[in-house]
């Protein structure tokens, strides 16, 4: 049979269309006005900074798309979408600025991508940043007609001398400090979604838990001109992670013993997974692992309680 118009070949323009009206129309602080047209821009103050500098990052949520896919649930994921670019900036030191979305699909079900961006908004405003655009790609012939993969692109400014991590001032003795993480986050899915049951929809709502934004309780600490590094703990676990952002030859010795959600337990045990396992694949309940001098660490973790902010020692830095 031929095929005569792009709808039915699968693509529906109409569709689209609308989806980019309603992006538009949503009433918050963090959308761009100029969403639809061909570049997205956002207004730059650099009052008060003598050299700054963009960064930018990229990433996904995983696998965490098919627990949203299997609840029906897809109004937080856009939140785990800003926050694993963000988060990604703040530990560097940036302030984000602008973020941008991708979301592509094998049939656009308007219901599902509204969602989507009302997380995909919340985030940004929680985050501090706008959403300057983004795209929208249906490809019937790549994925299912319920499948959809989402990718998010994020700009931040950060002052040349408050780039993190100051590795000259980090060395043997500076303490590790932590805040906690939400849940499992955004990574490791792959391996979550095999060990709790299927019928245990409870679990699979804490799987679903969206990943916490930390932009504003790290500009905090950075004002206070003890954080030396910062590291997002995210694929691969913490010790990879730490190790990012520390100078080489030091190494931390963490002490293990803080509080971590009880998901995680419920994994372990689920899928049998050895402890070592367990380190090497999720965060285990630290969203940001920090580094301040020992003498700080104290004044720190009263800073951090006075303004609500929760923390906790983790370990130290020693020689590898």
């Amino acid at each position: 049979m031929p095929i005569d118009s792009y709808k039915k070949a699968g693509v529906d323009i109409d569709a689209g269309d609308a989806f980019a009206d309603f992006i538009r129309g949503l009433p918050s602080r963090a959308v761009s006005k100029g969403i639809g047209g061909f570049a997205g821009g956002v207004p730059l103050d650099l009052k008060g900074r003598r050299e700054p500098i963009l960064l930018s990052t990229t990433d996904g949520v995983g696998t965490k798309l098919l627990v949203a896919k299997k609840l029906g649930r897809w109004d937080t994921i856009g939140i785990d979408l800003v926050a694993m670019s963000v988060n990604d900036l703040a530990v560097c030191g940036a302030d984000p600025i602008s973020f941008l979305d991708y979301i592509a699909c094998g049939r656009i079900r308007n219901e599902v991508l509204q969602d989507v961006i009302r997380g995909v908004v919340a985030g940004c405003e929680e985050a501090d940043c706008v959403l300057a655009g983004g795209e929208t790609a249906e490809m019937p012939d790549v994925y299912g007609p319920e499948d959809l993969d989402l990718a998010g692109f994020c700009v931040g400014v950060v002052e040349k001398s408050e780039l993190l991590p100051d590795l000259p001032r980090i060395g043997p003795g500076d303490a590790v400090l932590g805040l906690p993480s939400s849940g499992v986050h955004s990574n490791g899915y792959s391996l979550a979604r095999k060990c709790v049951p299927e019928d245990d929809r409870t679990a699979w709502e804490e799987l679903l838990t969206p990943t916490r934004i930390y932009v504003r309780e790290l500009r905090l600490l950075r004002e206070t001109g003890k954080l030396l590094a910062a590291a997002h703990v995210t694929g691969s676990g913490l010790e990879a992670n730490f190790e990012r952002v520390i100078p080489t030859g030091l190494k931390a010795r963490f002490t293990w013993d803080w509080p971590r959600p009880g998901i995680f337990d419920r994994i372990q045990r689920g899928g049998g997974i050895p402890e070592e396992e367990m380190r090497r694949v999720f965060n285990l309940g630290v969203g940001i692992a920090f580094v301040v001098k020992a003498e700080d660490a104290s004044a720190v973790l009263d800073f951090c309680r006075d303004r609500g902010i929760p923390c906790f020692p983790m370990g130290e830095l020693v020689r590898a």
